[in-house]
C-alpha cells in the first residue's frame, strides 16, 4: 500500500514536471480535457439548478393533490383538441356532489380566480392582482401560510361575509408599513375587511405565488361575477388523506365523477385529472434530453482532449525511455511502470478537470451575485467532473503506459 502512495505521488510529480517543462504543449493538451469538463459540468449545474426550481414549485401544487378540470395538462403531439373544446367546465354541482361522496379526500374545494384586476385603499392602488374565490376547505386542500392574521371562519365563508386575504405584495403597496388586518379595501367595485396577510414567498420559476393574490369567499364572490363561467378559470381541488396512495384516490375520483356527470360504461371521460407526477415526468424528459446534449458537445471536446493526453503520454514515454529501461534492470515490475504512466495521465486530466469545474464555480458565482439569478453547484456535479477526468485519464493512458511497460530493459537503456 505504502508502494501505491509513492508511485502515486512520484506520477504526479512528473505530471507536474511535464507540465513545468513543457508548459505550451501542455496547455494545449490540458484545454480539450478542460472545456469539455466545463461544458459537462456547466450544462448538468444550469440544468439541475433550473429542475430543482421547478420542482419546488411543482411541489407546491402538492404530491397528493388531484386537480379537476377541463383541459388536461400535457399535450401530446396529435392533440385532440375538438374533444375537449366542448367539455363542460367544472361547476359548483360537482363540487357539492364530490365534498358529500369523497371517502378518501382529506378535503375538497372549489377554486376560481379573476386575474389583472386593480385594488384600492385610500389614495393607494395595485393593479395586476390575481382576485381569487374559494370554498372553506381552501385550507385543506393547499397549505397556507400567514405573515399576518388569519383564515376565514367557516361562518364567514357560509355567509359570504365581506372579508379577504391578501399577499405580501399587495400589503406593501396598499399599506405603506401600516397593520393592513382590519382596514377595508376595494376590490371590482366592493369593500372588504382584510383578515390575514399571506407569507411572503417570492417569485418562483413557474410564476405561481400567493404574494399577488387576494382571496375571498367564494359565497361572496357569487354576488360579484358568475364563479361558474369557463373566463374565470373554474376548478375542483381534491387533497387524498396522507395515509392514502394517490392513485387510490384518483380512481375514487374518477369513479365518482362519472357517476355524477352520470357516463355510461366505455363512454369517454368529459374531464381531466391533473396531477403534479405529469409535469415532473414531463420535466425528467425536458431536461434528460438538455443533459444527454450537453455531454455529447462535452464529450467530443473531452475525447480531443483525450488524443492530446494520450498524445503528451507517448511523447512523455519516448523521452524517458532510458529511464524506464534503468528502472526495469532494477528490477522494477511491468505493473509499476505500468501504473506510473497510467497515473501521470489521470494526474494530469485531474488538472484539466479541476480546471473546468473552477471556470464553472466562478460562472455560478458571477449568475449569483451579478445578475441575483441563484445557480448551485451541486456536489454530485463536481464528484461527475472528477470522475470523467479519471476516466479519460485512464483510457488515454493507458495504452502509452502498456507500451512503456513493454520495452526491452536493454534496447531502453541503449536508447
Amino acid at each position: 500500500m505504502i508502494m501505491i502512495f509513492r508511485l502515486i505521488g512520484e506520477s504526479f510529480r512528473f505530471a507536474w514536471d511535464a507540465l513545468r517543462q513543457n508548459k505550451l504543449r501542455t496547455a494545449l493538451s490540458l484545454l480539450g480535457i478542460t472545456i469539455g469538463i466545463f461544458i459537462i459540468i456547466a450544462v448538468s449545474t444550469g440544468v439541475d439548478t433550473m429542475r430543482n426550481k421547478i420542482q419546488s414549485s411543482v411541489d407546491k401544487l402538492g404530491s397528493n393533490t388531484l386537480f379537476v378540470q377541463k383541459w388536461p395538462w400535457i399535450f401530446s403531439g396529435n392533440f385532440p383538441w375538438w374533444k375537449y373544446v366542448n367539455r363542460p367546465e367544472p361547476s359548483l354541482r360537482d363540487y357539492l356532489a364530490l365534498k358529500d361522496r369523497m371517502d378518501m379526500a382529506q378535503g375538497v374545494s372549489y377554486e376560481v380566480s379573476a386575474n389583472s384586476r386593480t385594488l384600492k385603499y385610500r389614495s393607494n392602488s395595485v393593479e395586476g392582482a390575481s382576485l381569487n374565490a374559494a370554498s372553506q376547505e381552501y385550507d385543506k386542500t393547499w397549505d397556507l401560510e400567514f405573515q399576518d392574521g388569519r383564515y376565514f371562519t367557516e361562518n364567514e365563508s357560509k355567509s359570504g361575509s365581506p372579508v379577504c386575504i391578501i399577499g405580501a405584495e399587495i400589503a406593501e403597496g396598499l399599506f405603506d408599513g401600516e397593520e393592513p388586518v382590519g382596514k377595508q379595501i376595494k376590490v371590482m367595485g366592493r369593500r372588504v375587511t382584510v383578515v390575514g396577510v399571506f407569507k411572503k414567498e417570492g417569485e418562483d420559476m413557474m410564476g405561481m405565488s400567493q404574494d399577488k393574490n387576494v382571496l375571498i369567499p367564494l359565497n361572496l364572490a357569487k354576488g360579484i361575477f358568475d364563479i361558474n363561467n369557463e373566463r374565470y378559470n373554474p376548478q375542483v381541488t381534491v387533497r387524498g388523506k396522507e395515509n392514502i396512495a394517490l392513485e387510490e384516490v384518483e380512481a375514487e375520483l374518477k369513479g365518482q365523477m362519472r357517476s355524477i356527470r352520470r357516463l355510461k360504461p366505455g363512454q369517454e371521460d368529459d374531464f381531466s385529472l391533473n396531477k403534479t407526477t405529469m409535469l415532473s415526468n414531463q420535466l425528467d424528459i425536458m431536461f434528460g434530453v438538455v443533459d444527454i446534449a450537453g455531454l455529447i458537445i462535452g464529450g467530443f471536446s473531452v475525447l480531443v482532449g483525450g488524443f492530446g493526453i494520450a498524445n503528451i503520454m507517448f511523447v512523455s514515454v519516448k523521452e524517458r525511455t532510458n529511464i524506464i529501461g534503468i528502472q526495469k534492470s532494477l528490477g522494477a515490475k511491468n505493473y509499476f511502470i505500468l501504473l506510473q504512466f497510467v497515473f501521470e495521465a489521470v494526474a494530469l486530466c485531474l488538472m484539466g478537470g479541476l480546471l473546468g469545474l473552477g471556470m464553472v464555480y466562478l460562472l455560478t458565482l458571477l449568475f449569483t451575485h451579478v445578475f441575483d439569478v441563484e445557480v448551485i453547484l451541486y456536489l454530485k456535479n463536481v464528484a461527475k467532473g472528477i470522475g470523467w477526468s479519471v476516466g479519460i485519464g485512464l483510457i488515454a493512458g493507458f495504452w502509452p503506459a502498456f507500451s512503456a511497460s513493454r520495452l526491452d530493459p536493454v534496447e531502453a537503456i541503449r536508447s
